[in-house]
């Protein structure tokens, strides 16, 4: 059993790191002022599934292997930098009638969710950050260390929901204008776009 004043500072950590801008979150806004509040939840359930696989993979050790194995490191993360150059190519291509076409259209429940789990599952420094992160947390003496962190990791995930959840609400209130102005919906994808350039380059010279 986990003490509650220990819960509590991990609660609060977490949240201090889910609200510190990085590239999930900046993913989670740009995503819902494009599509809207609903497509921000979807990337946001998808990045969380994402989190299940990096905390699954560190409870049993595998992440230990991104840390010393620079091949698989540097597989992983060319990997993740090839999908966000993908979704920057996206944004940037899209042109008046592909916008339009958008609004009768729009990017499938399914879509965005995979896209959030692909962000967060080829970025191989969350499973590297959440290595060194939750054993902070743990004490052999309260039980299975393993056990310790799969609780960990729910509550981080629970808290990292709640707040991105609340930034694709905030970001979806300009959705209303983005589809009334076709030139305010090429700003924000030409936007979008950068940010993807960014972090793919972010990702891709990033270091064990």
């Amino acid at each position: 059993m986990i003490p509650t004043e220990i819960l509590l500072f991990f609660i609060a950590a977490s949240a201090a790191l889910a609200i510190a801008p990085g590239p999930d979150n900046i993913f989670v806004l740009t995503q819902s002022a494009i599509h809207g509040r609903k497509a921000g939840i979807l990337v946001t359930l998808g990045l969380c599934t994402g989190l299940i696989v990096h905390i699954s993979a560190v409870a049993l050790g595998v992440a230990a292997i991104f840390k010393t194995s620079t091949v698989a490191f540097t597989v992983l993360k060319a990997v993740g930098a090839a999908y966000l150059l993908h979704l920057a190519w996206q944004a940037f291509s899209a042109g008046d009638a592909q916008i339009a076409a958008a609004k009768d259209a729009p990017i499938s429940a399914k879509a965005l969710y995979l896209r959030g789990i692909l962000m967060n599952v080829t970025n191989p420094k969350v499973a590297i950050f959440f290595l060194a992160f939750l054993p902070q947390f743990t004490d052999p003496v309260r039980g299975a260390v393993s056990i310790q962190m799969i609780v960990l990791g729910a509550v981080f995930m629970m808290t990292a929901f709640t707040i991105f959840c609340g930034i694709a609400w905030a970001a979806s209130r300009i959705g209303g204008w983005l589809q009334r102005s076709k030139r305010a919906q090429m700003g924000i994808n030409r936007l979008a776009g950068t940010v993807f350039i960014l972090l793919a380059c972010r990702l891709a010279l990033s270091t064990q």
